[in-house]
C-alpha cells in the first residue's frame, strides 16, 4: 500500500508540477526553468542525505549510475521543456505515455521484471490513442501537409529520454537511495545549468526575473521534485514497471488541465485520443497493483 500511496503522490504532484513547468519555461526559458528545479533539490534535500554523501563518493559504481542519470535526464528535460513551449499542453502531455513502455521495456530486457500479456496490450492501446491525440488531419494524411502538433517531435525525444530516466532513477533509488539519488541527479542538472547561463551572461537580471515569476517558478520546483521524490520512493516498494505504470496516469489530469486552464481547441478525435490514453494508462496501473 505504501508504494501505492507514494506512486500516486508522484502523479498528482507531476500533473500540476508540468503544467506550472510550461508557465515557467514560456517566461524564462528551458534552461533557467531546469536550474531552479535542480537549485532548489541541492539546497532542499542536503540536510536529509548529508550523512550518505562520504559513502556515495566512495563508491565508482553508484557514481556512475548516478552521473548517467544525470547526462539522461538533463538532455530528457530539455526536450521537455521545449516542447512544452512550444505545443499545446493538452497534446504534448499525452505524449508521455511514450514513457511507458521505453521503462517497462528496460525494467524487463536489462532489470528482469515480469510484464503479462494483458499489460503489453494496454501498452498497445496507449500508442493508438496517442497518435489519435496528436494527429491533426485524421482523414486526410497527405505527405505534403504538416499532420503533427507544434512541439510534438520534441516531446517524443524527451519521452524516450524520460523513460531511460525513469528507469535509472528506478535502478539508482533501489540499489542506493532515493533522496540522495534525486539530490545528485536534480543537483548536478541545476549547477551545470547554472554555470552555464553564468559563461553566457544570460543571470545578469535573475533577481529581477525570480521576483516578478516566484510563483510560478517556486511551484515547479516544489512540485516537480516532490514528484521525483514520491516515484523514487514507490520503486523501494513496487517494481519499476509498476511505479512508472501508475505514476503515468498524470498525463490524463495534465490534459484536461490544459484544455480547462489553457482554453485550449482540440478536434474530436484528439479528445478521444486523450481518453483513450488516459483510461488505458489508468486501467494499466490498476491491474499491475
Amino acid at each position: 500500500m505504501q508504494g501505492i500511496l507514494f506512486a500516486i503522490g508522484a502523479m498528482i504532484s507531476w500533473t500540476f508540477g508540468d503544467f506550472l513547468i510550461q508557465k515557467t519555461v514560456r517566461r524564462v526559458g528551458s534552461m533557467k526553468a531546469l536550474m531552479y528545479i535542480g537549485i532548489v533539490a541541492l539546497i532542499v534535500l542536503c540536510p536529509f542525505i548529508y550523512k550518505e554523501i562520504p559513502a556515495l563518493f566512495s563508491s565508482s559504481r553508484d557514481l556512475i549510475i548516478l552521473s548517467l542519470g544525470g547526462l539522461v535526464m538533463f538532455s530528457a528535460a530539455l526536450f521537455d521543456f521545449e516542447a512544452l513551449r512550444r505545443g499545446k499542453f493538452s497534446i504534448v502531455e499525452p505524449l508521455y505515455g511514450l514513457e511507458v513502455p521505453v521503462s517497462l521495456g528496460l525494467s524487463i530486457g536489462i532489470w528482469g521484471e515480469y510484464l503479462s500479456l494483458v499489460q503489453m496490450i494496454l501498452i498497445g492501446v496507449i500508442f493508438v490513442g496517442i497518435m489519435l491525440a496528436i494527429t491533426v488531419h485524421h482523414t486526410h494524411l497527405h505527405y505534403h501537409k504538416r499532420i503533427f502538433e507544434r512541439g510534438v517531435v520534441l516531446a517524443i525525444m524527451g519521452a524516450i529520454g524520460m523513460g531511460l530516466g525513469n528507469f535509472i532513477v528506478g535502478v539508482a533509488s533501489q540499489t542506493i537511495s532515493p533522496l540522495i539519488s534525486i539530490w545528485f541527479i536534480h543537483g548536478s542538472l541545476g549547477i551545470f545549468c547554472l554555470l552555464y547561463l553564468l559563461t553566457r551572461g544570460q543571470l545578469k537580471n535573475g533577481i529581477k526575473e525570480i521576483k516578478e515569476n516566484i510563483g510560478i517558478i517556486t511551484g515547479q520546483s516544489i512540485l516537480d521534485n516532490v514528484a521525483w521524490i514520491f516515484f523514487a520512493f514507490s520503486v523501494t516498494y513496487l517494481p519499476i514497471s509498476i511505479a512508472v505504470g501508475i505514476t503515468e496516469s498524470y498525463i490524463a489530469f495534465g490534459a484536461l488541465l490544459g484544455v480547462f486552464l489553457n482554453k485550449e481547441k482540440l478536434k474530436w478525435h484528439q479528445y478521444i485520443g486523450i481518453a483513450v490514453t488516459c483510461v488505458a494508462v489508468i486501467i494499466l496501473a490498476t491491474i499491475s497493483e
